[in-house]
């Protein structure tokens, strides 16, 4: 039990990677949770109003299962698996974090003053889930897969495009740490 409770090392997790994704290649099946959207947009019906979602969602219901597992897997991994939610960063971090607001740094997986149910009545934090949630969306639809997808599926499958999108994702994140995100906090 004391391994499960643990981060699992990247030569025990990486394996377990490469193995998922060489069963989905060698069974034609790609990997992605921002396809899910458009799959569970599809079976409601979705396909009547917008071509976009006009397609064969039955062929990839199998992805929802990803969804699922997700969900109950993150339930069981926080609520009975985890001995302590804060996460391990460093102090230099957790100060820097405070300074700008966040004095559940350190302490709490999820920083509480975006994450409570306090932060819904907050107009900024509300702001900043709405106005961030939309532009992940969008740009996990213009980048043709979230980065999921493009960096576990696209670059196991050698594709150019997903090499690219994940560069970009590492200089958008890089920009938002050191640039917007002080500019905001």
């Amino acid at each position: 039990m004391e391994f499960i409770l643990q981060p699992w090392p990247w030569y025990v997790a990486g394996p377990l990677i490469a193995l998922i994704m060489f069963l989905l290649i060698f069974m034609g099946k790609q990997f992605g949770m921002s396809s899910n959207l458009r799959t569970l947009c599809t079976m409601c019906g979705a396909d009547s109003k917008v071509s976009f979602f006009d397609f064969n969602w039955r062929a990839q219901k199998w992805n929802l299962t990803v969804v699922i597992g997700a969900a109950i897997g993150g339930f069981i991994a926080m609520n009975l698996l985890t001995a302590d939610p804060a996460v391990a960063i460093n102090p230099e971090t957790v100060s820097t974090l405070q300074g700008l607001g966040f004095e559940s740094s350190g302490e709490a997986y999820l920083p509480d003053e975006l994450y409570s149910l306090e932060a819904l009545t907050d107009w900024k934090a509300l702001s900043i889930l709405i106005i961030g949630g939309f532009l992940i969306g969008f740009g996990a639809r213009w980048a043709g897969g979230c980065t999921s997808g493009h960096a576990i599926s696209g670059l196991s499958n050698l594709q150019l495009p997903s090499l690219i999108a994940v560069v970009g994702f590492f200089i958008g994140g890089l920009v938002m740490v050191h640039l917007l995100f002080p500019l905001i906090f």
